[in-house]
């Protein structure tokens, strides 16, 4: 039997890569993957919701994150940015560095055309192991459509879909209320 040398890196190697990093990477099962800047309307959706969230929240005890704060999704050992988190209660986080949240109550991600299957898919199916998490959103940027999951009981996740810039979201996660009109603000669309 003859012993390959491993190329994989453990969480705490990766860590140790990834807080000197000029670039964002994700981690799961001992690689690194290099995520890929976004776009002009990405920005500007995160920009939106992460203001409409910070302003319905800021008299209590919850706190939004955007994605330069790393998530690390315990059950699965997956390790990324998300677009927008909040977390109402004491935030947990993996080390003293305090750059890696355990318990997120909300996570949205803006979907983009290399990302959409994955954060749809593999990503949601990670991100569904933390108990800690009630609702995840996923925003197209495209076109105004937004998909709203809840867990229920027995951790069956239940998916709503908004496409009307009229509509609003009850984020029941939060206690929050997104307009859609809101969260699209300033983005344009080809005809």
């Amino acid at each position: 039997m003859s012993s390959q040398p491993t190329t994989s890196l453990s969480p705490a190697e990766y860590l140790e890569l990834e807080r000197k990093a000029e670039r964002k990477s994700e981690y799961l099962n001992g690689e690194m993957f290099l995520m890929a800047g976004a776009s002009r309307w990405h920005g500007l959706i995160v920009t939106n919701l992460v203001g409409e969230l910070r302003q319905q929240l800021k008299a209590r005890p919850c706190e939004v994150y955007s994605s330069d704060l790393r998530l690390r999704v315990s059950p699965s050992g997956l390790y990324t940015y998300p677009d927008v988190m909040v977390v109402c209660g004491e935030a947990q986080f993996a080390d003293d560095q305090k750059d890696t949240l355990l318990n997120p109550n909300l996570i949205v991600e803006v979907l983009s055309d290399s990302t959409r299957d994955y954060d749809r898919g593999e990503k949601f199916q990670h991100y569904r192991t933390l108990p800690s998490l009630r609702e995840y959103l996923t925003i197209a940027q495209d076109a105004p459509h937004i998909e709203r999951w809840t867990r229920q009981p027995e951790d069956h996740w239940l998916l709503t879909e908004f496409s009307d810039l009229s509509q609003s979201i009850q984020v029941t996660s939060v206690d929050c209320v997104l307009s859609l009109a809101e969260v699209y603000h300033k983005v344009k669309w080809d005809a």
